[in-house]
């Protein structure tokens, strides 16, 4: 589990391709510091396991799914990276509660600059925006932000200083995917309130056969 609060901006010093996955090398100190083989590292949002790690670098295996779901196939040597470790339980839980699996991407349509902030508008697919809402939480790219405002098929984000300046996300230009990850307890009120519609239609028929 994760918060979407990012620690080191990353690269990634080497990509493999082996068929259908592929291996990446990143460089990230910070987030290398006590990690080992088996441990988790979000990289842009995606939950990936730690094969080996020497100066200050890790090796992790993308498998096909998460090439399909996340923008993690685009990457090649050289690209930057959100870095986040999970959360160590009693922290403080800064951001929101995030768990590294990627709902799909979006793209980022437009940046509009502030005085002290940037406005960033983000079209996503239809199947993802009933769970973004206004002020609710979204996960752009493995950083935890505010959603501004809300759209069939896109939502806005305010981005401060500290984030342009710290991630990917004051790099990324119009035209660029971002991984999306929503709120997963969205995605759980809406299952089990169809899981109730169910249960009520089920009791229903039980009624009716009994009759």
């Amino acid at each position: 589990m994760f918060t979407g609060i990012v620690e080191e901006l990353g690269e990634v010093v080497a990509v493999e391709n082996l068929g259908d996955a592929s291996r990446f090398r990143l460089r990230g100190p910070v987030v290398t510091e006590d990690a080992k083989h088996g441990d988790s590292i979000a990289v842009n949002g995606v939950c990936l396991t730690v094969v080996d790690t020497a100066d200050g670098e890790f090796t992790a295996d993308v498998m096909a799914e998460t090439l399909k779901r996340s923008s993690l196939g685009a990457l090649a040597a050289g690209s930057r990276v959100n870095l986040e470790r999970p959360m160590a339980l009693g922290g403080r839980l800064g951001g929101h509660l995030v768990q590294g699996h990627v709902d799909g991407t979006g793209t980022i349509v437009e940046r509009t600059p502030g005085e002290h902030w940037e406005i960033v508008k983000i079209a996503l697919p239809a199947a993802l925006s009933r769970y973004v809402v206004e002020k609710g939480s979204i996960t752009v790219d493995g950083v935890s932000l505010t959603v501004v405002d809300a759209g069939d098929d896109y939502f806005t984000i305010s981005l401060i200083p500290t984030t342009l300046d710290l991630t990917t996300l004051g790099i990324k230009k119009a035209g660029d995917p971002v991984n999306l990850e929503v709120d997963v307890l969205a995605k759980y009120v809406e299952r089990l309130l169809g899981r109730g519609s169910a249960d009520l239609q089920d009791l229903e028929e039980i009624k009716e056969m009994e009759r």
